[in-house]
């Protein structure tokens, strides 16, 4: 009885945009780890394979601009969660937990508060403050490395098979008559650091996968690229990694080749879920958003990893698939600039909940169903406040054209200003330009006032951490 009301009173109270007798969706979230936005089969990529999610994309729309606000798992898992920027949530690797502030907002919890089974099963990523994640999920099911598990009958498994393995049991034991909400976090295809030998260990489905498939150098591949950067990059963690994994054609076709079947891996997983959907009669009553928590370099610029202001490091996947869509509405792609703080004011409207004033994102939903929209983004804002001796903390913005980016670690402070029109590639650096001052201060201007109206200027006092020493 209790449950019911809730799911009354939550109906009764939005007007907009479900009607108070349309029952609540059911909500699959699935995010990958590691992933950018062009590697996708469905964005043009010559070479993966991966057709369940390519044909997700042909059932609902795919966002083609796409951004997290801080490329690490930590921060943008944390962002994704509760709607807000790493400034103001102030987490990432080596803080304190997430405040129960920022829980109280979070989409699992609003959604398990109005009714909603909720799970959380795969990679978290974060920390919560002690007795939140009781109040977000009723199953929560972490699972971490290794990425190969030997199971209790002697069988190894991947840990993407396993979750799941896990995700297809929430499924079976679903209440038909209760809406769910479950997130399905990938670990792969990040790498397992620290094994050179097998960084990207896939799973035995799709072994074999590219064997004989010729892998071309990335792009921006020459040494120049790379010198074009300041010291304080040509030594960060980018670079470090790009050691570990690239440095040799031998080294990188290898590398690429096993990151490529982790991702195809990826893509058998949602087909023996989405299967599953289909075979328990949720498939036609369930909202399906696909994404990941950063982006990631393969070699360009001769850098590995994520971190930095590139398009490479803070664009990512986007696939929203509503059941309710008109079949003229669906494979559609959108071009209106989406940030990863949107993903929980999306989910809490499907739900049919209010909208949460504290969320600093907007929703989706008019932008899925193709309706009009008026009024929005024209830019964002984008951080990275991790405290690491070779990972440079910086702030920006980056709009519709240009894109500013400030890392003010050093000294004096050093920007970056791209012409996307006129550079797609970011290879020009016009901070210092004749005829681009105009521009530059404009968007020093922009980028203090949305830092400041999500929580200020960085200092260790007010962003406390945990430094991490340097090997």
């Amino acid at each position: 009885m209790v449950r019911w009301f809730s799911l009354l009173a939550a109906a009764l109270v939005f007007a907009a945009p479900v009607e108070a007798s349309t029952p609540m969706p059911n909500v699959l979230f699935i995010l990958t780890d590691d992933q950018r936005f062009d590697l996708l089969g469905c964005a043009g990529h010559p070479i993966l394979k991966m057709p369940h999610i390519d044909r997700l994309a042909t059932q609902g729309v795919r966002f083609r601009n796409m951004f997290v606000t801080t490329s690490i798992c930590a921060a943008s898992r944390a962002s994704i969660l509760t709607g807000k920027y790493e400034r103001s949530h102030k987490f990432t690797f080596g803080t304190p937990p997430i405040a129960a502030e920022h829980c109280t907002v979070s989409f699992p919890l609003l959604l398990k508060r109005a009714g909603y089974r909720t799970g959380l099963i795969g990679k978290f990523g974060v920390s919560v403050a002690a007795g939140q994640q009781a109040k977000m999920f009723d199953v929560f099911l972490p699972i971490g490395w290794p990425f190969l598990q030997k199971q209790g009958s002697g069988e190894v498994r991947h840990i993407d098979q396993i979750a799941t393995d896990q995700a297809m049991e929430f499924l079976q034991k679903q209440d038909p008559k209760q809406p769910f909400c479950l997130s399905l976090c990938f670990n792969s295809p990040h790498a397992e650091d620290g094994k050179l030998d097998n960084l990207y260990p896939w799973p035995k489905t799709v072994d074999g996968l590219y064997e004989d498939v010729k892998i071309p150098p990335p792009p921006l591949v020459e040494e120049k690229y790379f010198q074009a950067h300041p010291e304080f990059l040509r030594k960060s963690l980018n670079r470090v990694r790009w050691h570990w994994q690239f440095d040799t054609p031998e080294k990188y076709a290898k590398n690429v080749r096993a990151y490529y079947r982790m991702i195809s891996g990826i893509d058998h997983e949602i087909g023996r879920l989405l299967a599953e959907l289909r075979r328990l009669g949720l498939a036609e009553d369930t909202i399906i958003v696909f994404t990941s928590d950063n982006g990631y370099f393969l070699g360009e610029r001769g850098f590995s990893g994520k971190w930095v202001h590139y398009e490479e490091s803070l664009r990512v996947p986007l696939i929203i698939v509503d059941p309710g869509l008109p079949t003229a509405q669906r494979g559609r792609t959108v071009d209106a600039l989406a940030v990863n703080v949107d993903l929980a004011p999306t989910i809490v409207e499907w739900a049919g909940l209010p909208r949460e004033e504290k969320h600093q994102g907007r929703s989706l939903v008019a932008l899925v169903r193709g309706e009009k929209v008026t009024s929005w983004r024209t830019d964002f804002f984008c951080e990275h406040l991790f405290v690491h001796p070779e990972i440079p903390k910086w702030e920006g913005v980056r709009d519709q054209r240009y894109v500013y980016a400030r890392y003010f670690d050093q000294k004096p402070a050093y920007e970056y200003l791209h012409d996307l029109r006129e550079d797609p590639q970011e290879l020009r650096n016009l901070a210092h330009a004749s005829g681009s001052q105009e521009i530059l201060e404009r968007m020093r201007r922009r980028c203090d006032e949305l830092r400041d109206g999500y929580g200020g200027a960085y200092s260790p006092e007010r962003f406390p951490t945990i430094p991490i020493k340097k090997k």
